[in-house]
């Protein structure tokens, strides 16, 4: 069915396993576009709306019985590259108004989005992203998932923090090595992007130094046990604006609902590696039963790499969000 996403502003967070396709400087079919390219100009701000405080909404959405999902990398399609300013209106438009992206820094300290530690996989040029200036990476061209060559060029993060803003998404980063979460934060305190943005941590020294650096945003955090909260709160990390992951094998919707009462969100994601991730076993017998296990089991965020497929087949997101609109 086609999908239609009330005029809300929603918000989710994950922390994402890596799940890093082989990278390579194969020489890259002719450019071509997308038949209906989305120009950011022409952005569709009809589902802007505001949202107080981003804690507060992730509390609606799991005491109304609701699951968000997010888009991995920003929900590619064909013709549509990850990580793309006009992939994440397409997945907007079609899918979730909630993407993770991936946050790099060029050599001449911009911010921008890309993956990998080089260029060759996802963009028309080559090298390592620390050994190249900004003004080279502007020119090129990004690579959908097919190796066919976009019209689209990486997008730097400040640009994605005012089109998250302007059209009242929600963009998760997940900081890749080139850059530091100061730099991202202050970013996001110039384009005055604090309810649009969740950071993503992987381990408790990030989520420490996270929770120093930022106290008011949200983020992700693993969490073991209540002893392992505890310690995270005594550490200073600010459980009201945690979501806590819970990995990409093995759902414990027993762990979810556990977490859950203790009035933390919950992550967990059926993305990964094309052939092993749970997003193709689930999908294989066509009636994505077992996603809606999740959300019935007490899962307040999916995150998936089959963001369109997911989001036409449930109505448990849609139920959240009006539940929760305006929070």
């Amino acid at each position: 069915m086609n999908r239609v996403i009330p005029a809300i502003v929603a918000a989710a967070s994950f922390g994402l396993v890596a799940c890093q396709p082989a990278e390579t400087n194969a020489a890259q079919p002719t450019v071509t576009a997308p038949e209906t390219p989305v120009t950011i100009e022409e952005a569709d701000v009809s589902r802007a709306a505001n949202i107080s405080d981003l804690p507060t909404f992730f509390d609606c959405v799991r005491e109304s019985g609701g699951m968000v999902m997010a888009s991995h990398r920003g929900g590619p399609a064909p013709g549509y590259p990850e990580n793309g300013l006009e992939t994440l209106q397409y997945a907007t438009d079609n899918a979730t108004i909630i993407h993770e992206i991936d946050v790099a820094e060029s050599r001449d300290g911009v911010l921008f989005l890309l993956h990998d530690r080089t260029l060759g996989r996802t963009t028309t040029g080559d090298g390592m992203v620390a050994d190249t200036d900004w003004d080279t990476i502007a020119t090129l061209n990004l690579v959908d998932a097919s190796g066919k060559v976009t019209d689209f060029k990486p997008p730097k993060l400040s640009d994605v923090l005012l089109w998250a803003k302007q059209t009242g998404t929600i963009v998760e980063l997940d900081k890749k090595q080139t850059t530091s979460y100061r730099n991202i934060i202050s970013h996001v305190r110039a384009a005055g992007a604090e309810q649009n943005v969740i950071l993503i941590t992987y381990n408790d020294n990030q989520a420490k130094e996270v929770a120093r650096l930022a106290p008011d945003l949200m983020m992700t955090a693993g969490i073991n046990s209540r002893d392992h909260q505890e310690e995270l709160e005594a550490a200073g990390v600010d459980m009201t604006k945690v979501i806590a992951w819970m990995g990409i094998n093995n759902p414990n919707t027993r762990a979810f609902q556990a977490i859950g009462s203790r009035g933390i969100e919950t992550a967990f994601g059926t993305l990964g590696r094309k052939g092993e991730r749970l997003d193709d076993l689930y999908i294989a017998d066509g009636d994505f039963s077992e996603f809606q296990d999740l959300a019935d089991g007490g899962l307040t965020l999916l995150a998936t790499d089959e963001v369109y497929k997911v989001a036409d087949a449930l109505s448990v997101d849609e139920k959240a969000m009006a539940a929760c609109a305006g929070k």
